[in-house]
């Protein structure tokens, strides 16, 4: 039995597909749940279609019928569907308000986490937008565990996925992103202490005062701004990819109990804004000991610094406040 999916329409098919050369080539078509990326062909965006989800589920994603079709609750901003089918399950979500940008930098963004061979991150698949309004994207189905995840193992695989991405042009993102409903702005920069104070914190604050009228935040955070170059001072920044958006909500384990981070808002930044989130992510003792021991090994000291706290990577005085504050602002509706 062929389930028709609630996108169809009687529209007749047409199908075109864009390829993007900036995108990760390293993600691989449907092979089993485990394997990691090999180098194969880049995502490719469907441009119209009358409904992109089963076609493509239909043809490149190997199944000959979908045999059901279930919602899944815990999103707030998506609509979100199990798509059950004679070749295994599909994730799916859509978005009838919001064109193909939003999942394209959630596509580009667990693609480069995937790509990294550390945390395991649902793989993309496909992402484009509705014929009738609104966009998809469409996401390996992970089954999860009973647990949310091991500490230990968050903090070490974390840790070996901050230090496997890597940026040549320093601090942003090759796309803009959201996160939750808000626009992150990823406009490359060589500078930490620029990009935060005018991506980050300072344009949050600007969202505090315009949207909330919160005339004293801003005011405040206006002085932490001029006051940055002193809470960096002598160390030296490495970019490494982030998940951008860690908290308990995204955070939860596989029928194995391996960690899976997922709707992430990726960006090249200083490892400790991952832990801006950190007041509703529930990290323990186990996870920072196994965060920090991971990349104790391959980084110099800090100048200035005890032994253990890291350049680079780990440890600018005082940014525990900066990127609790950057992060923990009200997300405007």
């Amino acid at each position: 039995m062929v389930i028709v999916s609630p996108l169809s329409s009687s529209l007749s098919l047409s199908l075109q597909f864009f390829s993007f050369s900036s995108l990760s080539p390293h993600i691989i078509p449907l092979s089993p749940r485990l394997r990691r990326p090999t180098l194969c062909t880049p995502f490719a965006m469907a441009v119209s279609s009358d409904d992109p989800v089963s076609e493509w589920i239909l043809t490149e994603g190997k199944a000959t019928k979908i045999t059901k079709i279930s919602p899944i609750g815990g999103g707030c901003i998506n609509n979100a569907y199990e798509y059950e089918t004679d070749s295994g399950s599909f994730f799916v979500k859509t978005n009838r308000s919001v064109g193909p940008s939003m999942f394209e930098g959630e596509t580009i963004g667990l693609g480069a986490m995937y790509a990294t061979n550390s945390i395991r991150v649902p793989r993309p698949f496909k992402f484009g937008p509705l014929a009738r309004g609104g966009s998809y994207i469409i996401l390996e189905f992970i089954e999860f565990g009973s647990s949310r995840s091991n500490q230990s193992v968050l903090g070490r695989k974390l840790a070996e996925m901050h230090k496997a991405g890597k940026s040549d042009k320093g601090f942003g993102f090759r796309v803009d992103n959201t996160i939750g409903s808000t626009s992150q702005i990823n406009t490359w920069s060589t500078d930490w202490i620029s990009f935060f104070s005018e991506h980050r914190l300072g344009y949050q604050l600007k969202l505090a005062r315009d949207q909330y009228g919160d005339a004293s935040i801003y005011e405040k955070g206006q002085r932490l701004l001029k006051s940055m170059p002193l809470l960096f001072e002598g160390i030296d920044i490495e970019p490494c990819l982030l998940h951008g958006d860690l908290w308990s909500g995204n955070i939860s384990s596989d029928r194995n109990g391996e960690p899976v981070i997922l709707d992430p808002a990726c960006y090249y930044g200083h490892n400790e804004a991952e832990f801006g989130m950190s007041w509703c992510a529930g990290f323990g003792g186990a996870f920072y000991s196994s965060y920090f021991e991971a990349l104790t090994f391959e980084l110099p000291t800090c100048p200035g610094q005890p032994a253990g706290s890291q350049a680079g990577l780990v440890g600018p005085k005082g940014f525990w406040a900066v990127s609790g504050l950057a992060l923990t602002l009200p997300r405007p509706k």
